[in-house]
């Protein structure tokens, strides 16, 4: 079965292009051009991911993806603005958006970055259902299975690639990886992406591990100065790095 895509865009030209390219790959798509029957689309239907515009006329893109995922919609979402504010971005990956597209953009990057999100969905969804492997750096443990976090045994809420950036690093404590190397493995890039988005993510990830338990053994994200980031386990009782 076709993966099902969710186009929103108020620019009727955008949305013919992106379907173009998106129904030419073999995808089912569908269209919406305000943020009220978007959300109404989401809230009906199944969607495997979702292309969404901020700049919507009435309720903006921002709310449509807020809404979503407080409902529940775990579905990766990239970002399309014309908006070079990085801010706008920033934002917009702070809710929960997996990624962003500036305009103008390739259509052809697009459905690349479409087919790398989907791909690690599907990855995600062969390997959960239920208990699975466990992964523990310090307090912080990670169930592969379940996809729940927990730090000194108490729930930790995460998106759904924040998960997957720090199931990364766990499975790697200590090691240093570059932003790059960082797309190619948690979002699944083959090709030069944005590394904004991989900073923003850590900076969430570090602020969320500092509030939920900060004790002496929960491990840290380290920035590695001209190279990239990497998982620091302290000692059990001893000081953080």
């Amino acid at each position: 079965m076709p993966a099902r895509i969710l186009v929103v865009d108020d620019e009727t030209a955008i949305t013919k292009l992106i379907s173009f390219h998106l129904q030419r790959e073999g995808f089912e798509v569908a269209v919406c051009h305000d943020g009220e029957s978007a959300y109404q689309e989401i809230s009906a239907s199944d969607f495997d991911l979702v292309i969404l515009d901020l700049m919507l006329p009435g309720m903006s893109g921002w709310d449509v993806l807020r809404l979503s995922r407080n409902s529940g919609k775990r579905f990766p979402v990239i970002l399309l603005t014309a908006r070079t504010d990085e801010v706008d971005k920033v934002a917009g990956l702070e809710l929960g958006a997996d990624d962003y597209v500036t305009k103008p953009f390739s259509p052809r990057e697009l459905v690349a970055r479409v087919r790398a999100h989907l791909r690690r969905l599907g990855e995600r969804t062969v390997d959960g259902g239920g208990t699975g492997p466990r992964l523990a750096a310090g307090a912080l443990i990670l169930d592969e299975g379940s996809r729940q976090a927990a730090v000194a045994g108490r729930p930790l809420q995460l998106t759904t690639k924040e998960f997957d950036l720090l199931a990364h690093f766990a499975r790697h404590p200590g090691r240093v990886f570059t932003r790059e190397a960082l797309l190619g493995s948690v979002w699944g890039y083959e090709f030069a992406g944005d590394t904004r988005t991989v900073d923003v993510h850590v900076s969430r990830l570090r602020q969320k591990l500092d509030a939920a338990a900060p004790q002496a053994d929960v491990p840290e994200i380290e920035t590695v100065r001209g190279v990239g980031y990497r998982l620091a386990v302290p000692r059990r009782g001893g000081p953080r790095p």
